[in-house]
């Protein structure tokens, strides 16, 4: 992308007799050469240029910072802002309220990101397409995740790898609201996240299962020699969780709140794997999914205990852009999701 916006389009306006092509606002050469073929050759880079300059636009959202997004663009930070001056001309509307750094977005300016990101998302979708007639499904499939799902996305992954040899994967952990955040910005395919619990936003959902949760202590600690215990009781255990800012923090900080008791962390961390290696020890105790303490495993110095009354549930499952159409890979990995969702949940 960086070329072509720093290059720039010279739309030399030589020969005698040009014409206007109805519609283009742009003149092609007349008499001399082929007009069609110059007409196809500038107006493919007009597009092109077009959706450059969108893409510095989405950047620019995720950045909330001219150098930043200029960087992330691999173009300098003069080269953007001409290129944003020139989208603001070329619509007739101020786009981003702007000093000496970013400000925000005009309301102008969150429209027309809308549509850049469908234009963008809808161009790369095309391109996928024309490939995968062209050569099979190929390239790379990018999906965020929550860090509590991490267990399961071998789950999706291999199966499909399975199908689709010649695809490669990308998967990075984060928070909830960063998954949402990364599908809109069109830097993942797919997310891994819940489904009920907080507001999705416009995307469409593939349930996958049903996350429950388990008490995770040594068979010696407190209440660790119980079938199961309730959440009250849980709110009495000095435990290590993940940080406020994971979604599943929160889940269980509602689900003591409602008990009548608060959670009594002595150690917080947004990595699982701080958890996991704290709990192994026998000497520390936490909550967990169920289904990220089955797939982490434990020792017979850990015991995983059913928490009730109430059984609290939350649904778990892919989520994927509000597009049609999908592209190739998110249809093929929307495949593979429904067939795998059943297994999942028993």
């Amino acid at each position: 992308m960086a070329d072509s916006i720093e290059s720039g389009v010279l739309l030399a306006e030589n020969g005698v007799g040009s014409r206007e092509i109805p519609g283009a606002g742009w003149r092609s050469p007349g008499i001399f050469g082929n007009v069609e073929q110059q007409h196809d050759s500038v107006l493919h880079a007009r597009i092109s240029q077009l959706i450059d300059k969108l893409e510095l636009l989405i950047a620019l959202s995720k950045e909330r910072h001219f150098g930043r997004a200029a960087e992330a663009c691999g173009v300098t930070q003069p080269t953007m802002s001409t290129s944003l001056k020139q989208l603001e001309e070329y619509l007739g509307v101020m786009l981003v309220q702007r000093g000496s750094r970013f400000v925000d977005f005009t309301p102008e300016g969150e429209r027309t990101l809308e549509w850049a990101r469908r234009i963008v998302g809808d161009v790369r979708g095309m391109r996928q397409e024309i490939n995968t007639l062209k050569e099979g499904l190929s390239g790379e499939l990018r999906i965020a995740a929550i860090p509590t799902v991490l267990g399961m996305v071998a789950s999706l992954t291999t199966p499909f790898r399975e199908r689709h040899p010649n695809v490669r994967f990308k998967i990075v952990s984060c928070t909830s609201s960063d998954v949402l955040g990364l599908l809109e910005n069109l830097e993942v395919d797919a997310g891994l996240t819940y489904l009920d619990n907080e507001p999705l936003g416009k995307v469409r959902s593939i349930p996958l299962y049903n996350e429950s949760y388990r008490l995770l202590t040594s068979p010696d600690g407190m209440f660790g020699d119980r079938k199961q215990v309730t959440w009250a009781e849980v709110g009495q255990i000095p435990l290590c969780l993940l940080t406020p800012d994971m979604q599943n923090r929160r889940i269980i900080d509602r689900a003591l709140l409602a008990a009548g008791t608060v959670a009594q962390p002595t150690l917080a961390s947004n990595s699982v794997i701080v958890l996991y290696t704290h709990v192994k020890t026998g000497r520390w105790s936490s909550v967990m999914p169920a289904k990220l303490a089955d797939t982490l495993g434990f020792s017979d110095a850990v015991r995983t205990i059913p928490i009730v009354d109430p059984l609290i549930t939350y649904g778990v499952g892919l989520v994927i852009p509000q597009r049609d159409p999908m592209t190739s890979l998110v249809s093929a990995l929307v495949d593979i999701a429904r067939d795998v969702g059943p297994t999942l949940e028993s």
